[in-house]
């Protein structure tokens, strides 16, 4: 219970809380549909990730099946996406908005982003320097604590006077149920769950459990636990943005989810509303920035325990991630952002076919072991064109032709274009491993 309330605490950060409430306020009445779609991928995607890492025992030799080179590089890219480059400097800036900036209006902004976020780093830099002992934190304590703030949460949509649920708007006028799955898909969670299984497995290990069998099980059952509560509490914060909805619709051109959860805080809380979700959205963001530093600087140590000569330690490799993170935090997230998400839309289809060839491994893959190199190939060469072009895009410029020629993917418009080449790749990878086969007797 408490490994599983700690690897839910790694996942959930500013992100999760604030897309279920903004799916609720849009769908309204047919939230139920769009909550199933976002459950499936936000929730069924990650999990599947880390019970296929415990299949493979361990990301290394998941994506070793590729190659170990290709192992390296795509580990180094998601370990730098989802930690210092992306995720660790947005939960500063996101928590600070949410819980610093409404009540200090009158201070110089840059101060106190400044101020906070040295202190945010510093306390989750302190409670990530014993990773194998996360779970007395994380699982014990901050874990619980916000479990029982979205449980407030909850509690004070059954009191709070609202109309009719809304009929569905925006994204999610029609086609409820694939917007969901879509939108659970951009929460970006599969990356890191095939990470986050080296500090889950610490912490077991530190509980006792030495044994590599039964440490990569009791992984599997945490993940699977985690999954069940991520769901439950989707489903809660989904349930959540239909109550804000029906009391203040949201403009999804204008507005997102924080807004929408601040309209409903107001209404039940009044004044005091402001500060309880400024306390919810701190604590969030401080268990996934102590989750993903620790992560880091694991991996890291792992992989480069010394360098020109001279040893670093996870402490060293942490508190540069923690450094780089507070700086990136308070000069230039924006660009970081919008430089990450296509690297990040990369990624993911890459790790999402990895998965899916771990989970039929047994009665599939590992007779055509060849569909695992044409599989990542073909689906990591749209993703790399995708994201040149995104980034071109950015800096002002427009590779010819490229966006043309993506759109001719099949489900290309609904962000599913790397579908195509990946049944490809598992075609080729087939015939080639059967060609091999019958070259060598």
């Amino acid at each position: 219970m408490v490994v599983t309330v700690t690897f839910f605490s790694m996942f959930f950060g500013a992100g999760n809380l604030i897309f279920p409430p903004f799916l609720g306020a849009q769908a309204g009445a047919a939230t139920p549909r769009a909550a199933l779609g976002f459950i499936v991928s936000a929730v069924g995607l990650p999990i599947l990730g880390v019970l296929a890492v415990c299949e493979a025992g361990g990301f290394e030799r998941l994506a070793g099946r590729v190659s170990p080179r290709f192992a390296l590089v795509f580990g180094v890219a998601i370990i730098l996406t989802i930690g210092p480059c992306f995720a660790i400097p947005r939960t500063a800036t996101t928590s600070f908005e949410m819980a610093v900036l409404p009540f200090a209006q009158s201070a110089p902004t840059w101060l106190t982003r400044l101020l906070y976020s040295l202190a945010f780093f510093a306390a989750s830099y302190a409670v990530a320097q014993h990773p194998e002992r996360l779970s007395k934190a994380l699982g014990r304590f901050m874990g619980p604590l916000l479990i029982a703030l979205i449980a407030v949460l909850f509690a004070a949509c059954l009191f709070v006077p609202h109309g009719g649920f809304a009929a569905p708007s925006g994204d999610y006028a029609d086609g409820q149920l694939a917007r969901g799955f879509l939108d659970g898909y951009q929460t970006m969670d599969l990356p890191a769950a095939l990470y986050f299984g080296i500090v889950i497995s610490a912490n077991i290990r530190h509980m006792g459990v030495d044994d590599e069998p039964a440490n990569r099980r009791e992984t599997g059952l945490a993940g699977l636990g985690t999954g069940v509560l991520l769901a439950l509490v989707y489903g809660v914060l989904s349930f959540v943005g239909m109550v804000s909805g029906a009391i203040a619709p949201v403009d999804p051109a204008t507005q997102n989810g924080a807004t929408v959860l601040t309209h409903l805080t107001s209404a039940a809380f009044g004044p005091f509303g402001t500060a309880f979700m400024g306390v919810v959205f701190v604590v969030a963001c401080f268990n996934v920035c102590t989750g993903l530093i620790s992560t880091c600087g694991t991996y890291f140590r792992q992989h480069w325990p010394t360098v020109a000569g001279r040893r670093v330690g996870y402490r060293t490799w942490s508190a540069l991630f923690a450094l780089f993170s507070f700086v990136v935090s308070n000069a230039g997230l924006s660009t970081i952002i919008a430089v990450s998400v296509p690297v990040l839309s990369a990624l993911y289809p890459i790790a999402i076919v990895l998965v899916a060839l771990a989970l039929t491994h047994r009665v599939f893959a590992a007779r055509v072991p060849r569909v695992y190199f044409w599989t990542v190939l073909l689906v990591g060469a749209v993703g790399v064109v995708d994201c040149l072009d995104s980034l071109a895009a950015l800096a002002g410029f427009a590779i010819p032709g490229v966006r043309d020629a993506l759109a001719l993917l099949p489900l290309a418009d609904a962000e599913l274009g790397w579908l195509a080449p990946a049944a490809l790749g598992v075609a080729i990878g087939v015939a080639d491993s059967l060609l091999r086969r019958r070259a060598r007797h």
